[in-house]
């Protein structure tokens, strides 16, 4: 979930995709220019969108709903690349029967998902195609390649970097020559979790939700691997996957656990070790839960117990349009906690880095070995929260210049081994804030 800048920017944005003078070529079918395709005004809404999923959750969020509108890109004239791709995919898992996997592409489409009619919870670009075979088999699939939201991008990038620079072999994990332990807490459209698995081979990738409504919007209407989906036991929802299913996730949803589950009770009672965990838990209110950001909470203490000891990374969104450092005090513990959670950064992001990286985790007599940090993410008004436990255990003494050129030396090398559609460094080279 975001804040959006100023609407005055909409307006700018639209006249350079839209009007005179020679288009600047995009090769991030993601890339924020296109915001305006899904986003719109007010008078345009009503012509452009349509509601293809409508319920009612009883998890916080209100009245979840997702919202489609045209999409721009990719252009028709590609469309026969990606239906030979899917024919070989499907020539592949059934030798001799090619003629039968011939795909035809309806189009494509942004899915927005909302709470309550109003806050734009996560963006996803779907892709709509059917079996010639079998012409009423038409199915959505979300395109894992395209990140929409800025600061998904930012905790993409700050995150994958902040790794890189903690000794972690992520060249090893990308080539899926290594296990690489990943923990989602939110799943929204799931397009965070989708992107770091076909990025990533050796990523396997646990993602909590606590709202099934969330989670059936996020299949149903996103287009999210439906095979994913796990019951409270512990196995997979559907028993197998069908074939366009397969034809369209074989390799990626086989490492997708999607759970659903209150976030503190799953990290108090599982035992498993992450290398990064990201954590996006705004609820329906715009709200992100107390429990998770009290450093006294379950959550944290246990959070810490699931983080791996020498390289583990955790990256929070965060609302920072309206920090405060200091909270009233004379307030009471009720009405502060249903304040917007952007008047808490400063007491989230010490919560975070005491509970992660405190004296408890201390290595060869150092104490407060690794470091916690924030950069503000462009275009929204949202904070990436970065705490590390590798990052800077060997130097000993770390500054805001050593950090911001070591991650900016070790985001291209990302960039690079990930074939990345965007740029690291412009969500790094920004106003980086170490937390003291």
């Amino acid at each position: 979930m975001w804040s959006r800048a100023g609407s005055n920017w909409i307006c700018n944005t639209r006249r350079r995709l839209f009007t005179g003078g020679v288009p600047r070529r995009i090769a991030d079918e993601g890339d924020w220019l296109y915001s305006p395709e899904w986003w719109g005004s007010e008078s345009e809404s009503e012509f452009n969108e349509n509601t293809v999923f409508r319920s009612v959750s009883d998890k916080g969020n209100g009245v979840v709903s997702v919202l489609a509108y045209p999409s721009s890109r990719p252009n028709k004239v590609h469309w026969p690349e990606t239906e030979k791709w899917l024919q070989q995919r499907y020539g592949k898992m059934y030798p001799g029967q090619e003629q039968s996997g011939n795909f035809k592409i309806l189009g494509y489409q942004w899915r927005v998902l909302r709470f309550n009619d109003d806050t734009r919870q996560s963006t996803v670009k779907i892709m709509a195609a059917y079996r010639e075979a079998e012409p009423g088999s038409i199915c959505i699939m979300q395109q894992p390649q395209c990140l929409a939201i800025p600061y998904i991008k930012s905790m993409v990038s700050l995150g994958l970097s902040t790794v890189a620079s903690s000794k972690y072999d992520l060249m090893a994990a990308a080539h899926g020559k290594k296990r690489m332990h990943i923990l989602c807490i939110g799943h929204g459209g799931g397009s965070l979790p989708l992107f770091l698995a076909s990025k990533i081979q050796g990523a396997v990738i646990h993602v909590v939700e606590i709202d099934p409504v969330v989670i059936s919007a996020s299949v149903q209407a996103m287009g999210f691997p439906a095979f994913s989906v796990m019951t409270p036991s512990g196995d997979h929802a559907l028993l197998e996957s069908n074939i366009i299913n397969q034809v369209m996730w074989k390799g990626i949803h086989e490492r997708l656990y999607l759970y659903e589950a209150d976030a503190e009770k799953y990290v108090v009672e599982n035992k498993d070790l992450y290398d990064i965990i990201f954590i996006d838990a705004y609820d329906g209110d715009d709200i992100f839960p107390n429990k998770l950001w009290d450093p006294h909470s379950p959550f944290l203490n246990s959070l810490s117990d699931r983080l791996h000891p020498e390289h583990g990374t955790v990256v929070v969104n965060l609302h920072a349009d309206y920090d405060v450092s200091n909270p009233n005090e004379s307030a009471s513990y009720f009405h502060q906690e249903l304040l917007p959670m952007g008047k808490y950064v400063s007491s989230v992001c010490k919560a975070y880095k005491d509970v992660l990286i405190g004296n408890k985790h201390a290595s060869h007599g150092k104490s407060g070995c690794g470091l916690g940090f924030t950069i503000s993410v462009p275009w929204v008004c949202n904070t990436t929260l970065v705490v590390s436990r590798g990052f800077g255990l060997r130097s000993g003494f770390v500054n805001r210049d050593m950090v911001m050129n070591t991650l900016i030396s070790n985001s291209g090398k990302v960039e690079h081994m990930l074939n990345l559609p965007f740029s690291c460094l412009q969500y790094i080279k920004r106003d980086l804030t170490l937390i003291e």
